[in-house]
């Protein structure tokens, strides 16, 4: 099995999967492609129907998609618990993973992991930080995330680190969130957080396995 990833310093969609299937106990390899440099596109259509990463090679097929991968791992290792046993808690996992897969548009470009304009790369795992963006639409993606944190939390994670309690797929969808909150200091009270978000993001960075991916990317760089 071989999941084919971008830079591990910046390459948010990368991680999701890399961490489902690391709490699987999944036995597989990883190829990094560094994105934005060199010959990288074509390196990238040579491997992936959808031209980006992440992917999956596994049983003849590939599967690409960040959620797609992480779908897979649920039916796959089914002792991993990958959505909450709850039939509400997981209809609702379900719920908030696909809107952070398919939202928050501002967020993800004012507060981008990748390289910028100057070369210069904002990373998941450098002591650098940037300056918390004041547009108000990056301000309304953080209050959503904020009231979806402290929402989850009160009713399935009571007493517990994770969104849910037990950790799960919408944990390794949001790790990336918690990643870009600390890089550009985002005040997490002033968007309506009464110290569960931040809770809640705190225990996202202090995983295990997350902390196995920052080893790794601090490595390669």
């Amino acid at each position: 099995m071989e999941l084919i990833l971008g830079n591990l310093e910046f390459s948010t969609w990368s991680l999701r999967p890399w961490l489902v299937l690391k709490r699987c106990g999944a036995d597989f390899t990883i190829t990094e492609i560094p994105l934005y440099g060199g010959d990288w596109k074509e390196r990238l259509a040579e491997v992936s129907p959808s031209g980006k990463v992440p992917l999956l090679k596994v049983d003849g097929e590939t599967i690409w998609d960040s959620l797609s991968i992480s779908v897979w791992a649920a039916e796959r290792y089914p002792d991993a618990k990958l959505w909450p046993a709850d039939a509400h808690a997981r209809w609702l996992a379900r719920s908030v993973t696909c809107e952070m897969h398919s939202g928050f548009a501002a967020l993800r470009t004012d507060c981008s992991m990748g390289p910028d304009a100057e070369g210069v790369i904002h990373t998941m795992v450098g002591p650098d930080r940037a300056p918390q963006p004041t547009d108000e639409a990056v301000a309304a993606d953080v209050r959503r995330l904020v009231q979806i944190f402290r929402e989850m939390r009160a009713r399935f994670g009571a007493g517990k680190p994770y969104l849910f309690g037990e950790w799960s797929i919408p944990d390794a969808f949001f790790t990336p969130v918690a990643t870009r909150f600390r890089h550009y200091q985002m005040d997490l009270a002033a968007h309506g957080d009464d110290g569960t978000a931040q809770a809640y993001c705190d225990a996202l960075l202090d995983q295990p396995d997350f902390h196995e991916w920052v080893r790794q990317a601090t490595a390669a760089r």
